[in-house]
């Protein structure tokens, strides 16, 4: 679905490949925009040299080589039409270990005309016409100088590329209440702003759903009339999960994902600073990631982080660890400036059995079978086990809840949790949320680590 429907919109439509990370040795790690890399500004003009020596960037009256993320990162277009064996991960490969590497260049000097067809790996009738083989030695630069424009999921994972939450909503009577439920204080939340960045808020909810009441944001495109397409509901569930546990909180849903809960990095990371200059949170709540080509995980949010999170005293950055049961890394969960959250089973002990985890993994929280609120209309499932050989897929009617899994909705409760602190004791965000998973280590739960709980 997110390979035929990415970006159709576009004037210019963007390929996606898939990628395996170090250690993986089948199955898909993430997708990526195919033709693109990333670089640190600093790095810019070597890279820029090399690729250049190589022959992969556009000439002519071409779209620019270069457009800047942020402050700090850009992006550079690759075109390989020269040089199609050199796909986007094996330039970056190239730039990070360095080594010799023949090429196609312009057959433009004199004697080009005589020199041997023949290249490495290639035949007569596999170099484009008018080119000629050339030899290039390519002095490294390092781990970190680029990577891949990935593609970011709502709670994306790993082993089939997919970006899911952990079931697709379930629907439960209009007028159900939510679970966990409403928070004792009334006054939770009082004087702090939370940003979700989502897949947009439903205008309509809080008709039906009184603690949305106040909610602001940008729509949700995947509520269409009466039908809701994967995902809908997403970013209305999660702001339903916040005003349970801070009512009084400022919550804004912000449209950071496409209807199929998938974004660029380098789209999302500039929606981000975006956010910072524009809305002045005190809390981002953030339910998606990937994961990553390598162990420098996703560095344009290490920048958006140095050159602007940073800067803004005091504002908690809340992410989703991830929903494959996973250790290995999820970003930008993993990165030290976030606040990571895995998800509890329905019991509120134990681990759910979808959460990812690891020492990179801070909190935990109840993500499992949470209700709250959702869109009215209909709904066709696309995973089993409403789906499967022999029958047609399952739909269903929604009428305004939902109950739904996955570390997507314990991270929402943990960035209302943070806010219902700050609102009792004065701290900002950072200090909020540091406290409160010093107290949540003190009462860690055995085989799962610290956790938090709705008051």
């Amino acid at each position: 679905m997110i390979l035929s429907r990415f970006d159709r919109e576009s004037e210019h439509p963007r390929k996606l490949e898939p990628g395996r990370g170090a250690g993986t040795e089948s199955g898909i790690d993430f997708f990526y925009e195919a033709g693109t890399i990333l670089v640190r500004e600093e790095h810019f003009e070597h890279v820029r040299r090399i690729l250049e020596q190589l022959h992969l960037l556009p000439s002519g009256d071409r779209e620019p080589v270069s457009q800047p993320v942020i402050a700090g990162i850009r992006l550079i277009r690759l075109n390989p039409e020269l040089n199609p064996q050199l796909g986007t991960l094996e330039t970056l490969k190239l730039l990070r270990e360095g080594g010799e590497v023949t090429i196609n260049r312009p057959a433009d000097q004199t004697g080009d005309a005589d020199t041997p067809a023949e290249s490495a790996g290639s035949e007569e009738g596999e170099r484009p016409p008018g080119t000629v083989p050339q030899t290039v030695l390519v002095t490294g630069l390092g781990p970190g100088v680029g990577t891949p424009n990935h593609l970011v999921s709502i709670t994306g994972g790993r082993g089939n590329g997919a970006g899911c939450p952990a079931t697709e909503p379930e629907p439960m009577p209009g007028g159900s209440a939510p679970y966990p439920g409403y928070t004792a204080d009334r006054s939770a939340g009082e004087g702090v702003k939370i940003v979700v960045v989502d897949t947009g808020f439903d205008a309509t909810a809080p008709d039906r759903s009184d603690w949305l009441t106040g909610v602001t944001g940008d729509s949700d495109d995947g509520i269409v009339g009466t039908t809701l397409e994967f995902y809908a509901g997403h970013g209305t569930f999660i702001a339903g999960v916040i005003r349970s546990v801070a009512p009084l909180a400022e919550v804004c849903v912000r449209k950071g994902f496409g209807p199929e809960g998938t974004v660029v990095e380098s789209d999302l990371v500039a929606k981000l600073d975006e956010i910072i200059e524009k809305d002045d949170p005190d809390i981002i709540s953030m339910s998606a990631g990937t994961y990553c080509h390598d162990a420098t995980g996703l560095p344009t949010f290490g920048v958006f982080n140095e050159r602007r999170l940073s800067h803004h005293k005091g504002v908690a950055f809340v992410v989703a660890a991830g929903n494959y049961a996973d250790r290995k890394a999820f970003w930008p969960a993993a990165a030290p400036y976030t606040v990571s959250v895995g998800a509890l089973n329905t019991y509120w002990h134990g681990r759910a059995g979808f959460s990812d985890f690891g020492g990179w993994v801070d909190v935990y929280a109840p993500g499992q079978d949470l209700v709250n609120a959702f869109p009215v209309g209909n709904y066709t499932y696309r995973e089993p086990p409403h789906v499967g050989p022999g029958r047609p897929p399952r739909q269903e009617v929604f009428h305004g809840m939902a109950r739904w899994s996955g570390t997507s909705f314990s991270t929402p409760l943990v960035a209302g949790l943070i806010a219902a602190r700050m609102s009792r004791t004065g701290e900002n965000g950072r200090d909020a949320a540091a406290a409160l998973i010093a107290e949540a280590r003190q009462a860690a739960q055995p085989g799962v680590g610290a956790v938090l709980l709705p008051e």
